[in-house]
């Protein structure tokens, strides 16, 4: 499995710390979102393990923390069950840009009800699961117990869940009270899948009952027979993404050729020692190092090695892509580049300012059988690939530390 570690905003413009699983050496077949339980995050041993067994089985899972949860930014006491469904939908635009669009929507206790609301209106979407949900949102005011009077009463109070302290406003108990989850069900149609143990203490299994008389067919039901509200144990939450993964490749369309954006999110790892770096260019590895006159093992090109051969590559798409439209027949395009500073002195002056201007020649062979206005209007063209036009214009690098 393939993790990298990603970000995306709310409604709000904050960001939520998120997590894109992807399975190892294969193109995803379909992508999934994944809402963690009530006042959890993207980092329960359950999520982890259902995450695990669906990239096994194809899928690209996106697990993320709420706003106000885990590493997300945002207050938790503003927060309420819409706006939960609000970071489900913008998690959904996320992969749409980025990556491809989910059409498999996953959630465990509140967060199963609230993929149940986000599935509705996310187009995408075409299955549903759901884990140890409630049958609606306001039973998670059974939480709250003997705080709920004063949460009503006073605005706000401290409720201590799962043995850590959250404040609840009263703004979060009139937003589940408004929740009609029987509207939603009598208009959907797409199929779900729910699944619930038998023995669960904290959301009974009567609630399964009730969201499988509400939904519109096809529906499923699965008993997690033993577990525990939140699948503690490894088995339980293995079977439960195997299961979901298995149900859900009979309703997701996993046929669809959909070219994902994935090179647009790159990750550069370099361990305990030495220069080499392993670089994770969406589902491609690549490996970057210095030469051994600078300390280097030489297993790989050099960051500018890099830089060049992006400007290389695109130089070569651009003309050959306007040669085809063009009907014009290459044989062959051959781009030479050099960089007029060395990368290993830059780095001695790093943290200084310098006015040394970096020079890149670009020397560019065409076998064609081509005129003289031709292959001029080419090179026109080579001055007008992505890269080119990125390294001319003005670009700002914004840099910020991943506290865990």
């Amino acid at each position: 499995m393939d993790t990298k570690r990603v970000h995306f905003t709310n409604e709000k413009g904050q960001k939520l710390a998120a997590k894109l699983e992807l399975p190892i050496d294969k193109k995803p077949e379909a992508f999934a979102i994944f809402a963690h339980c009530f006042t959890c995050n993207m980092n329960l041993n359950a999520v982890k393990h259902i995450s695990t067994a669906l990239t096994e089985r194809g899928f690209g899972v996106l697990r993320f923390d709420f706003t106000g949860l885990g590493q997300s930014e945002g207050d938790f006491a503003d927060t309420n069950f819409s706006s939960n469904v609000q970071d489900l939908i913008c998690a959904a635009g996320f992969l749409g840009e980025y990556y491809q669009a989910p059409k498999l929507i996953i959630g465990h206790s509140l967060g199963g009800t609230a993929a149940i609301f986000a599935g509705s209106v996310i187009e995408s979407i075409q299955a549903i699961a759901t884990i140890g949900a409630p049958s609606s949102p306001v039973h998670v005011k059974k939480q709250f117990g003997e705080y709920l009077e004063t949460i009503l009463s006073e605005n706000q109070a401290e409720v201590e869940l799962a043995g850590r302290p959250f404040t609840i406003k009263k703004q979060f108990i009139e937003d589940l009270q408004e929740q009609d989850i029987k509207a939603v069900t009598d208009e959907l149609r797409k199929p779900i899948l729910i699944l619930h143990s038998p023995q669960d203490n904290t959301v009974s299994i009567d609630n399964a009952a009730k969201l499988y008389s509400n939904a519109i067919h096809p529906k499923s039901f699965v008993s997690l027979d033993g577990a525990d509200h939140l699948l503690s144990k490894k088995e339980d939450s293995q079977y439960a993404g195997s299961v979901i993964a298995t149900w859900a490749r009979r309703y997701v369309d996993t046929t669809e050729d959909d070219e994902l954006k994935t090179d647009h999110h790159v990750v550069a790892q370099i361990l305990n020692e030495g220069y080499t770096t392993e670089l994770k260019v969406g589902i491609h590895s690549l490996i970057a190092d210095e030469p051994k006159s600078v300390g280097g093992d030489n297993f790989g090109p050099s960051p500018y090695g890099y830089l060049l051969s992006a400007l290389g590559s695109c130089t070569a798409m651009t003309m050959r892509m306007y040669a085809d439209r063009k009907g014009w027949k290459i044989n062959e395009i051959n781009v030479h580049l050099s960089h007029g500073k060395d990368y290993a002195k830059d780095c001695e002056a790093c943290e200084s300012s310098s006015n040394k201007i970096d020079l890149i020649e670009r020397v560019i062979e065409i076998d064609a059988d081509l005129t003289d206005e031709q292959k001029e209007k080419l090179m026109t063209i080579a001055d007008k690939c992505p890269v080119h036009r990125t390294l001319h214009s003005p670009v700002q690098v914004k840099t910020e530390a991943l506290n865990e």
